[in-house]
C-alpha cells in the first residue's frame, strides 16, 4: 500500500525502512516493520500514521539522513509531517514536506556535523519516527 523509507547517509548509502524490507547499510538499521493506522477525519479523508524505528550508530560517518516514501491515495495540498523522538520519548526533530503529484515525498536532515574540526553526531542511538499523511479513505486505504 504505502512505502516509507528512512535513510541515513549520502545519495549512495540507502537504508530502507518499510513493510516490504529491512536493510542495514553502514550506520542505520530497521529494528521492526512499520506500525500503521488510519485515523478518519470525516467520511472521505483520514490521517495515516506510521511509526518506524531508527537506529543511528555512534560509528556513523555519513552526514545526511532522509525520510522518503510514496502515498498511493494522497490528498492534494496536505504536507507529510515527520516527527522524530528519542528512545525516552523526547521530541528530537519535527518537519514537514510537500507531496509531489505522483504521491512521492522526501525530507533531508543532518545526522552528523563538523564544528571547528570537532565531529558531532546529532542523531545517535534509538529513535521512533512518526510519519503523518492525509489520505483518502476507501477499500485501498486499509479501512474496513
Amino acid at each position: 500500500m504505502v512505502n516509507n523509507r528512512i535513510i541515513i547517509g549520502s545519495i549512495s548509502a540507502i537504508v530502507i525502512f518499510s513493510a516490504l524490507m529491512s536493510t542495514m547499510i553502514s550506520s542505520a538499521d530497521a529494528a521492526t516493520s512499520p506500525n500503521t493506522e488510519i485515523i478518519p477525519l470525516n467520511g472521505e479523508i483520514g490521517i495515516e500514521k506510521t511509526i518506524l524505528s531508527l537506529h543511528a550508530s555512534p560509528d556513523n560517518t555519513l552526514p545526511w539522513g532522509f525520510v522518503e516514501g510514496k502515498i498511493a491515495n494522497h490528498v492534494s495540498n496536505y504536507p507529510v509531517i515527520i516527527q522524530i523522538y528519542d528512545d525516552d520519548g523526547h521530541a528530537t526533530h519535527f518537519a514537514q514536506t510537500d507531496v509531489e503529484e505522483d504521491g512521492s515525498y522526501e525530507y533531508r536532515f543532518r545526522v552528523r556535523n563538523v564544528d571547528d574540526g570537532q565531529v558531532i553526531n546529532i542523531f545517535e542511538g534509538d529513535y521512533n519516527v512518526k510519519i503523518f499523511k492525509v489520505v483518502y479513505l476507501g477499500t485501498n486505504s486499509g479501512q474496513i
